[in-house]
């Protein structure tokens, strides 16, 4: 196709300063601040924010509650799995305590020990052992305190079962030793598992002192 559309020349172009007198009439910008559009937009905005935050908290309490009973549910059944499994370790600790003493061996009475165990190893366990439901081990006491306070308890429960287990071995009669040890026995165990690699070293360095001034022999 020829294109009719004829081009006009520049020099048809007649030449004109633009109009700089300014508008003649208001500006949108203008208008927009008579009617306090931006402070409308500003009150909007702030509104929004504050419902999202309540909403954000909101759903935060809603996760907490549902996370909550099973966290406690959670620290009762690891509970009762070391609970148990420290009680099994005095069972076997009798028996053999027993049998290194060639007495004659009592399953009721070793039994009943092992119960008996299992009950002051659960609320002791619950209490101390450090689980996400129950960080604070004494209330009052700032946050950060509340790790070392936990560390404190087991490292003088290690050192303390530690060196009375040694002591009692060498110097008491076999009643003693077959009543006593076991029980000694499963808190140093356990002390020591609670503890950190440096406090636990410490205490197993404590005890091996203790030995070694003491003229102490493992028997």
């Amino acid at each position: 196709m020829v294109n009719t559309r004829k081009e006009r020349k520049a020099a048809n172009i007649k030449l004109k300063q633009p109009d700089r007198s300014g508008p003649s009439d208001k500006t949108l910008l203008e208008l927009a601040q008579e009617r306090s559009l931006f402070d409308m937009a500003d009150a909007r905005q702030r509104k929004l924010k504050k419902d999202a935050q309540l909403k954000t908290k909101q759903q935060g309490e809603d996760i907490d509650k549902e996370i909550g009973p099973e966290t406690t549910v959670d620290r009762v059944m690891e509970t009762i799995l070391w609970s148990v499994s420290l009680a099994m370790m005095h069972f076997t600790l009798d028996v053999l305590v027993q049998h290194q003493y060639a007495t004659d061996l009592s399953w009721p009475t070793v039994c009943t020990r092992g119960a008996r165990a299992l009950a002051v190893f659960l609320p002791l366990f619950y209490v101390l052992h450090p689980h996400a439901s129950s960080p604070t081990l004494l209330p009052g006491l700032p946050g950060r305190f509340q790790d070392p306070l936990r560390q404190s308890i087991f490292f003088m429960t290690s050192v303390c079962s530690g060196c009375y287990l040694i002591h009692i071995s060498n110097t008491y009669a076999y009643l003693a030793v077959m009543k006593q040890s076991p029980p000694l026995g499963c808190l140093w165990v356990w002390s020591v598992v609670e503890l950190n690699l440096i406090p636990a070293m410490a205490s197993f360095a404590c005890a091996v002192a203790f030995m070694w001034f003491g003229g102490y022999t493992f028997k």
